[in-house]
């Protein structure tokens, strides 16, 4: 059996498999992010870039989801 018979017997679109893929691939990132944040609050020593890097970590990430899963950037749209 041909992928593209499996796909249509299970209802399903390629693109749909792309979007779970990203999920995947997004929600290891997420668990990723949050371990390596957890110790670099830890073992930072207090460092006065901590919070700014984690913020702009965080809205570039989630910038570039939102991109990758929907094609637009909602913080963004007026201006793209």
């Amino acid at each position: 059996m041909s992928a593209s018979a499996l796909l249509t017997q299970l209802n399903l679109r390629s693109g749909d498999l792309i979007v779970g893929a990203l999920y995947v691939v997004f929600a290891f990132w997420a668990f990723y992010t949050l371990v390596a944040i957890y110790h670099w609050l830890k073992y930072s020593h207090a460092s006065w870039v901590t919070f700014p890097a984690i913020a702009v970590h965080l809205f570039i990430s989630l910038a570039i989801m939102s991109y990758a899963l929907y094609g637009s950037i909602p913080l963004f749209v007026s201006y793209i």
